[in-house]
Formats: structure tokens, sequence, C-alpha cells
């Protein structure tokens, strides 16, 4: 019979009615940063963590009576579906095989996406009743493509055409009319795209046709569920920014400054009368597919996030088969996209209600339904996944020390043999949390001691502004003083030799990267020297560059070095020293 303060808060948020209670009469709790972490205890003791609600006690009365009203809370969390079997009587006997219509593309340009389109039948469940696939064979090999319902009697199946020459198709189905439709397609030479990122070198990346890619990411979380006005907003920001990478959730989120409800949603149904979760709104992925190609057109990979905790419509709680359904349908449709990475999850042990075999499931599934491969992680918040599971193709990190983490990325590389991506080393902002209000310097910082230790760290940005339309969740614009200085990184890291660093031995205080005997670079961090003692090994003679990371200059020494030697310095922080052999 009802809530009472001895119920967990996970249950209470969890009931539909319970949610929108403590949403309504505590709003501070709800959406504080602690909430989700604090999810496992009683709800009696979440609310008395607030002074203001602990002394309340109308608002503490009319929520004990409210919670203590509903209907029983196990009853009023929706049954799951469980695991369906498709329809073997989908279609009457009566339906000729390979009749509904079929449109295909006779050609494809080199790593383009190939889009087969099926007009057919729509009756009863067309996202569980029916599995449509389809065998496609090119350069020798085949594989296997996963097709999916896109609503009104459409549906859709893709491949990703990697090798010149012809595709051929064959699709099998339970339903009759989308059974047996067979075809070639044509890959021309032309490059439609670069293909997406794969891993290069153990610890780098580069794009499928071999040319170097260099992450330089930022975190805009939910900036695909705004008004088309901000995104467009967001897009024009991205555009002049030194961006290409951006990890952004494919479910709505709820937070500190994301109290707006979304237009779309991943299933039909609603809040107050429930989600189904065996139907998806095409509507949706629709919206998600044409952000994602806007992204790619800007030279942006979308690193999509499939699973969060940050959840008052129940999307982190639907139970195996749907969470199987969902990430099934996700990467069924987006696969063939080169610029796609998935991550499981953002702060997946902030999700304790999956366990370690439901994380290594769902990674099952994404590979299953992946016939191009695409990049593959998995984020954490308290503590590290285990990065040297095969299955992960690079370690998404979110730091776990409040002021060390980039300088960990070397022994990162030696223990997980991956790169490694510091997805959330904080954000640069003034919001009261500590890992959103770090300045510019200390932002910049990082990432250059991500990256002279062989790594790639991320960015963010949390200003305060009466929109309540900060960068990390919702997007919009950039006003930090990073961008540009991460821009100017970039720069840097494109002149290095294979356009990369990897660490070299280095001095206790200060951490060297290059290739031994051709190209150093030395950051110095905090340090303010008036110069640096240097020992090279004789006999080669160097340029010297002085870098600052800061003020975006560089300045050349008068004079080739060669073995022991002195640089001067302006006895400011966040310098850099670079030597290049002649």
């Amino acid at each position: 019979m009802g809530f009472t303060t001895e119920d967990s808060l996970a249950e209470v948020l969890a009931h539909p009615q319970g949610n929108r209670i403590l949403t309504e009469l505590i709003p501070g709790i709800i959406n504080a940063p602690m909430a989700q972490q604090l999810a496992w205890m009683p709800v009696g003791n979440v609310v008395m963590i607030s002074p203001a609600v602990r002394d309340d006690t109308d608002v503490l009365d009319q929520l004990w009576e409210r919670l203590g009203a509903l209907g029983d809370s196990a009853a009023a969390v929706p049954a799951e579906a469980g695991y369906l079997d498709v329809d073997p009587g989908y279609e009457a006997a009566t339906v000729p095989t390979a009749s509904a219509v079929l449109t295909a593309p006779a050609t494809v340009g080199l790593r383009g996406r190939v889009e087969l389109v099926l007009q057919g039948p729509s009756h009863g469940n067309p996202f569980t009743d029916v599995e449509l696939t389809a065998t496609v064979t090119g350069d020798g090999t085949s594989r296997t493509v996963g097709g999916f319902y896109d609503g009104d009697g459409t549906w859709r199946l893709r491949f990703f055409a990697d090798a010149v020459g012809e595709w051929t198709f064959t699709t099998t189905s339970n339903a009759r009319s989308l059974n047996g439709h067979s075809g070639t397609v044509l890959c021309e030479g032309e490059p439609e795209s670069r293909g997406p990122v794969v891993v290069s070198e153990t610890h780098h990346f580069r794009y499928a046709d071999g040319s170097r890619y260099v992450p330089i990411g930022t975190t805009a979380y939910a900036w695909t569920h705004q008004t088309d006005e901000l995104e467009e907003a967001t897009l024009g920001t991205l555009a002049d920014s030194p961006f290409n990478k951006l990890r952004m959730c494919v479910f709505p989120k709820a937070y500190l400054f994301n109290a707006n409800e979304p237009e779309l949603f991943p299933f039909e149904g609603s809040l107050a009368k429930g989600w189904d979760f065996t139907r998806f709104d095409p509507a949706y992925f629709q919206k998600l597919e044409r952000r994602i190609e806007q992204l790619a057109e800007l030279g942006i990979e979308a690193d999509l996030i499939l699973f969060h905790a940050y959840d008052r419509w129940g999307f982190s709680k639907m139970g195996a088969a749907a969470d199987d359904r969902f990430v099934s349908y996700v990467v069924r449709r987006l696969a063939a996209h080169p610029s796609v990475w998935w991550s499981l999850a953002n702060e997946y042990d902030l999700l304790p209600w999956k366990s370690t075999d439901d994380w290594e499931r769902l990674a099952t599934v994404v590979t299953a339904n992946d016939p191009v491969g695409h990049l593959l992680s998995i984020h954490n918040c308290l503590g590290f996944y285990d990065y040297s599971k095969p299955w992960i193709t690079h370690s998404s990190v979110q730091r776990i020390d409040v002021y060390k983490t980039a300088e960990n990325t070397d022994a990162w590389r030696d223990e997980w043999h991956k790169p490694v991506v510091i997805d959330e080393c904080a954000y640069e902002g003034d919001i009261d949390q500590g890992w959103g209000n770090i300045t510019g310097e200390e932002m910049v910082r990082r990432f250059w001691e991500g990256a002279v230790r062989g790594g790639y760290v991320g960015h963010g940005e949390t200003y305060l502004n009466e929109r309540e339309e900060l960068w990390w969740s919702k997007g919009g614009e950039l006003v930090g003083s990073s961008p540009d200085r991460i821009r100017f990184l970039a720069t840097i890291l494109a002149e290095a030799p294979g356009g990369v660093l990897d660490p070299l031995p280095s001095d206790w205080d200060v951490p060297w990267a290059g290739v031994a005997g051709s190209y150093y670079l030395l950051y110095l961090g905090f340090g303010q020297s008036r110069y640096r003692n240097i020992v090279l090994p004789p006999g080669q003679k160097y340029v010297v560059d002085v870098i600052d990371t800061w003020n975006m200059t560089i300045e050349r020494l008068n004079t080739t070095v060669e073995g022991y030697f002195q640089v001067p310095l302006p006895g400011r922080q966040f310098m850099a020293v670079r030597m290049t052999a002649v």
C-alpha cells in the first residue's frame, strides 16, 4: 500500500505518479547531481539531506501523504514485455514472395551507404512480429545486415560499401512480401566518405581510408532533445569550433539544468499513460539521424551514448528484453553511417540495476548488429570498467581523482594497450559542482597533459546563463576561453610526425613526447621557469620552438642546438618546448 519513508528513492522514481510527486514537491533534490548516486537509499533519508526541505513540515506532510496514497508500488511498474518471437504466419500463404515494392540504387560511391527501401506490410506490430535481414556480398566477403521498420509500411536495409565492384544482396524475412528480394549495386571508385574511424598503431586512430584522425572531442549530451532553433544554433557553433567528435545521448536527459520536456520520445506512449517498449516512434529516430548526418557534413563524429542514469521517464529500467530491442534497432538503423561511435553507457556504474553480465550482453547485441565494426566503449563514473575486454576498442574515461586524470594517460596506455580517450576531465564553467567549474586555463592544461602522454582529452562547458542552456547538455553557444587554445593544440599535433604524439622517457617534473632522434615536445604545465636545461643525444642538430600554449604563440630560437643546451623561457605558466631535427 503506497510508499513509506523506508522505500528506496529508486522505487519511488520508477513509479510514474511517485516520480511526478517528487519532481513537483522537491525538484531541488530530484534534479541534484547526487540523486542518482543515492537512488538506493531510503527516500526518507534522501529527503532529509536538504535543510530547506527538512525544515518545511508542510512540504513533508504533503509528500508523505500523497506518496502513501498511491497504489501498490510493485503493481504500478509496467510489466516487462520480455523476449518476443517473430510471427511465422505474419502474412498469409497467399501473399506472393518478394511482392513488396523494392527501391535500390544502381550505384554508390566508395565507402558510401547503400539503402534498400521496401514498401510492405504494416499490420500487427511490425517492430516485433517481423524479422528482416539481408545477406550482402562484396569484395569476396559476405555479411548479414539487419533491417528495421521505419513506419507507414516502410522497411529499410542499409549496408556500407567499403570496396569497389559489385555488391549483391538477398533478403530473408518471415514476412513473405519482404522475403527473397535480390539485386546488385555497383560501387564506383569516387569516394563518398573517408569511412569509419578505426584504431591504428594500438593507441591512435585513422579513418578507414588511411588518413589520420585525431579526436578533439566535446560533449552536448541532450542537444538533439531541444527546440529546432537551439539545435540549429548548436550546429552553427560546432561549425566554427575545433571539435571533430561530439558525445551525445540517444535517450533524453533529466538532470540539473535539464528540466524541459522533449517534443519527441523513442517509444509510443507517454510517462502518464505508460510507454510501449515494443513500439518505436520512427519520427524520433529520423530526427536523430538527420542531426547525425549534419554533424558528418561538418566533419564531426557522433559518439552515441546508448544508456544513462539521468532518467525520469523509465528508459534506464526497461528490462533486458526491451534494452536488447532498443540497442538492436538503433544499431541496425545507424551502423551504415560512417561517422558513428557506440558508447554503451555514460557512467555505467550509476546504473546498479544493470550487472556486468548485462553490459557484456548488450555489447554482444551491438557487435552482432554492426557489420561495419564501429568503435565501441563504455564510460565510467566512480570506477573503471575493464577496458581490456576484447569488444572495447578504446577507453572512455571520466576522472576519478578530482585533481589528477590526464597525468595518468601514459600509465593507462600501458595497462590497457588501447587508445586512451578522456571524455570527461571536468568542464570549463562556473556552476557549484566540482566537475563543472574549472577554468579555461585548467581545461587547456589537461588537454596538453593528456596529449604529450599519448592520449586524447575531451572538452565540455558549463557556464551559467538565464536560459539554462549549458553547452555540456543542451548545446547552444560556447562562451569559454578554452576552444581557441584547443584548436591551437590541434595544429601542433598535426605538425608532429604522423600527426600524433607518443610518450618518451621523461624528466621527473616534465613529460616528453615525440620520436626519439628526430622530434621532441616537452610540456611545462604549471611551471613558470626562466629557462630549461635540456640534454639530447649528440650528433644531431635541432631547431627549437618555444610555444606559449595559452597565448598561442611560437617563437623559434635563432640558432640550432645539439647535445646539452639551455632554452630561455618567459617565466610564464603553460609553456612547451619543441625540438625538430634539422
